[in-house]
């Protein structure tokens, strides 16, 4: 935020007073200076009957900006509040992408209202954006964007955007279309600055033109940002015909989605695209429930292999008080090793064709860290466990432990690393395969191997 948390409930607190007071004027200079994302936030934190007073205080342009940062139950509220004319000076406001955006979170009464107050060439351009992918590149980009033709000069790109760019999203970056609208370059405002007013864009303009497919996944896309450090990126079809651009706020909010996404993934929580203090209780259970009952129900072959080596348990009870350790252990051996992937993945630093590679790394980083843990294990089982809390803690105990741990590593590491890769080979999300079900997975590994072990070195 703009403002130290103290000073900002301050603010909050003052603008409660003047609402209360009817002091509408002094509300309004209150936070006119402010960001619109504080704005937004200011106006969250107020009771909920005072939002559509203190939007409505905002100067036009602001209000949109303000309208865009709030949450999609605020948008809703304030649209089902708006007057037709009111909700058409918000949609005009709006940024094309912006629109799309709050369509696709609202219910369809509400998108009615909103695409009736629109005009036929946004309303056009609107459902033009939605009949994209959900998560393709063609569904968040913008048709906001100033084109160029390569026989322009500079005088008359300037002429252009003065026109026309007080309405375009950016104006950072200009692209050169042909005839048939292919994209053939783009140049800088930067360049059309510096340059004559006699040039012509041909001669002006730079032909190494990274761009984006609509059907792109907007991910990949993202990721583009990230590595070449743009700032916009043209869309095109797949003729390679001009028809968008990409902003960065629309990528870096993609970023996030899919991080949150991954994140909530690898908990074994089905994603939600709802912040956390406005999602329901029982939406809440329906995004958990599926994965902890599949994750119970896997967690019963653990129980079933524990079952079939009771005899063994019952003749060398010290075996199961390392239980727990050798699969909280192996589980978290595997989630190193696949987080790790599924970071590489995401990235683009790993595929598929990189599985040898990354299995052959695992394999090493398990046998040493694997005989590290064992060394400090045995030391820690025959000087603590033995001589200090005096556990029947035998030499051929301590080797069943160490071994077991130096292959459970080894076994959860090759689990965890080569498991995601598989799933993106296979089409499926490599997070799914982080840490709770490759946990699973480990921990019946560990106990065979357990008791394997036993089994050999005891003579059970």
């Amino acid at each position: 935020m703009a403002y130290e948390r103290e000073s900002f409930e301050a603010l909050v607190e003052r603008m409660k007073s003047y609402l209360g007071e009817k002091k509408y004027v002094q509300a309004r200079d209150t936070i006119l200076d402010l960001e619109p994302v504080d704005i937004a936030y200011i106006m969250e934190t107020l009771p909920e009957e005072t939002i559509p007073i203190v939007f409505r205080l905002l100067p036009k342009e602001l209000a949109a900006e303000v309208f865009v940062e709030l949450d999609t139950d605020s948008q809703e509220n304030l649209i089902k509040g708006f007057s037709k004319s009111e909700l058409k000076e918000v949609v005009d406001e709006l940024y094309l992408d912006d629109v799309v955006d709050i369509i696709e979170e609202m219910p369809a009464n509400v998108v009615r209202r909103i695409l009736a107050s629109a005009d036929s060439d946004t309303r056009r351009d609107i459902n033009n954006i939605l009949q994209y992918p959900e998560s393709s590149t063609g569904s968040i980009m913008t048709t906001e964007y100033i084109d160029l033709k390569k026989d322009m000069t500079v005088e008359d790109a300037f002429k252009k955007i003065r026109r026309i760019g007080q309405d375009m999203e950016t104006i950072n970056v200009m692209y050169i279309v042909d005839p048939q609208r292919h994209l053939i370059g783009f140049v800088s405002i930067r360049t059309l600055l510096l340059a004559d007013e006699s040039d012509t864009m041909e001669e002006i303009m730079d032909r190494t033109v990274i761009s984006a497919n609509t059907l792109d996944d907007q991910e990949e896309t993202a990721r583009k940002f990230e590595k070449y450090d743009f700032l916009t990126m043209p869309v095109v079809d797949k003729e390679g015909r001009l028809v968008g651009i990409v902003t960065i706020d629309d990528a870096l909010d993609v970023l996030v989605e899919e991080t949150t996404e991954d994140i909530e993934r690898m908990a074994a929580i089905s994603p939600s695209y709802k912040p956390y203090l406005n999602t329901g209780v029982m939406e809440t259970v329906k995004s958990r429930i599926p994965w902890l009952l599949l994750l119970m129900i896997s967690a019963t072959f653990t129980g079933q292999i524990i079952s079939s080596f009771e005899d063994a348990l019952a003749a060398v009870t010290v075996l199961n008080a390392y239980i727990p350790m050798l699969m909280d252990t192996g589980g978290n051996s595997g989630s190193q090793a696949s987080v790790t992937v599924i970071r590489g993945i995401s990235l683009d630093e790993i595929t598929l064709k990189d599985i040898f590679k990354v299995i052959w790394k695992e394999i090493r980083v398990a046998v040493i860290v694997g005989a590290i843990l064992a060394c400090c294990n045995f030391a820690k089982l025959m000087l603590i466990d033995k001589m200090l809390f005096h556990n029947p803690i035998t030499v051929q105990v301590a080797l069943v432990i160490c071994l077991t741990l130096i292959v459970t590593v080894f076994a959860a590491k090759l689990v965890g690393c080569t498991l995601p890769i598989l799933a993106k080979a296979l089409g499926f999300d490599p997070a799914v395969m982080a840490s709770p079900f490759i946990t699973t997975i480990v921990d019946a590994i560990s106990l065979l191997i357990y008791f394997q072990f036993a089994t050999m070195i005891l003579h059970l």
